[in-house]
């Protein structure tokens, strides 16, 4: 599946709830998902720097795909990270790189943080498309 189709799917899953309480519910249920990151990762150099939690990434290419794993002390932020790399894990950089992240507005998650949660936000979105462009750089 490509990076606007699994965009899509997150989209309608958000649509299915009536209230941010479920939201918030559902993305901490996602965060319990996450492809954890190794230990080995949890480092000063993965962190996410302008989020107020701590959340590490960490990236490797697999077959071409770039993979990505994270982890966060906060629950929320948890699942914040986990839409993100629910959407563009297991992609090809240059698509990563290509990408829109419109549907971040689509579901209201920006407008439904805190302030420090949305620059958060913003700088994980940046963080993983960093990568993919580094990663890209190497395939070229």
């Amino acid at each position: 599946m490509g990076i606007k189709e699994i965009q899509e799917e997150i989209v309608d899953e958000f649509a299915m709830f009536e209230d941010w309480m479920q939201r918030y519910e559902y993305m901490i249920e996602l965060g319990k998902s996450l492809p954890l990151i190794d230990e080995k990762y949890k480092t000063d150099d993965n962190i996410i720097k302008g989020c107020q939690s701590k959340v590490w990434v960490h990236a490797e290419l697999k077959d071409d795909k770039l993979v990505f794993t994270a982890d966060s002390d906060a629950i929320i932020t948890k699942g914040i990270i986990a839409i993100l790399i629910r959407a563009f894990s297991n992609q090809r950089p240059q698509d990563i790189i290509d990408a829109d992240t419109d549907f971040i507005d689509e579901i209201g998650l920006k407008e439904h943080l805190s302030p420090t949660r949305a620059n958060g936000l913003v700088s994980m979105v940046k963080q993983l498309k960093l990568y993919a462009i580094a990663y890209q750089t190497q395939l070229n």
